[in-house]
């Protein structure tokens, strides 16, 4: 298990407020697409869009090519329909795989983006050569299921909160201030009715594949930050422990976003693991 200390003088790449221009699949899918190489694919979490991975993105496209897109919902991207579960999200991917023509790929999801890259490492087989799990959750226990699914049912009287995952994602440091006013700047972006179908099938979602992680048989990194209080570093040990190649990164002194607020931490952790799996 790697664990990393961080702190503002460390980290030399902020996070990058940056336009991306777009590219849509005949699905209704947005993304980009930078750099050359063996594919990466990066995931996005409930609220986020692929802005989020900017750091990751200006990073590992030196040496491969990164592929950053849009959830349902979000960004560019079309809604899947109300009810959907986390199971239509994992296909929605599997289907954004084949529009981009992309027969095996290294992902790399954060949150609810976490989620689907194991659906899709559980799912798909061989076409899934290695996945980062960032801030993902796992089995959450009685009060913290029942606060995301309070938080899920709220949607349709209260809209979207966007004072709620401030305060649980970042706490008062000097690197969270940035990434702070990002997020609130994309969460004030997001669609309603599509923050609405994530965000509901993120609540539901957390048994769907937690049993699959035996059967996951590429590499698998478990990435979060000490001090998320809902993705939790001993969450990532549990998957880690599971997965027959599975490996942890804890990065202290952070929180939810922390691919964000630690860009160069994580992006070092992620090329050691990506360098490890070759």
């Amino acid at each position: 298990m790697l664990i990393m200390d961080t702190n503002p003088a460390d980290q030399r790449s902020k996070a990058h407020h940056r336009a991306f221009e777009r590219l849509h699949t005949a699905g209704g899918t947005a993304y980009v697409s930078e750099g050359e190489g063996d594919p990466l694919v990066l995931i996005h979490g409930v609220g986020m869009r692929l802005e989020a991975w900017a750091p990751q993105i200006a990073y590992f496209s030196t040496t491969r090519r990164v592929i950053a897109v849009d959830m349902p919902g979000h960004g560019g991207s079309d809604k899947l329909p109300e009810g959907s579960r986390l199971e239509d999200f994992v296909a929605w991917f599997g289907r954004f795989l084949d529009d981009i023509e992309i027969d095996a790929a290294t992902i790399a999801g954060h949150s609810m983006g976490a989620m689907i890259s194991g659906g899709a490492a559980a799912t798909m087989g061989n076409r899934i050569h290695g996945v980062g799990y960032l801030n993902g959750v796992y089995r959450r226990d009685p009060q913290a299921k029942a606060a995301v699914l309070a938080r899920a049912a709220s949607i349709k009287t209260d809209g979207v909160d966007k004072d709620g995952p401030l305060q649980r994602w970042f706490g008062d440091d000097a690197d969270s201030v940035h990434a702070r006013s990002l997020t609130k700047s994309w969460l004030e972006m997001v669609d309603p009715e599509g923050y609405a179908v994530a965000y509901t099938a993120f609540a539901d979602g957390d048994e769907t594949y937690a049993g699959r992680w035996p059967d996951v048989q590429c590499p698998a990194l478990f990435l979060t930050g000490s001090g998320d209080p809902n993705s939790t570093p001993e969450m990532a040990r549990q998957m880690a422990a599971l997965a027959p190649k599975g490996s942890v990164a804890i990065v202290e002194g952070h929180r939810h976003m922390v691919n964000l607020t630690a860009p160069d931490t994580v992006n070092d952790l992620l090329a050691q693991w990506l360098g490890k799996k070759g």
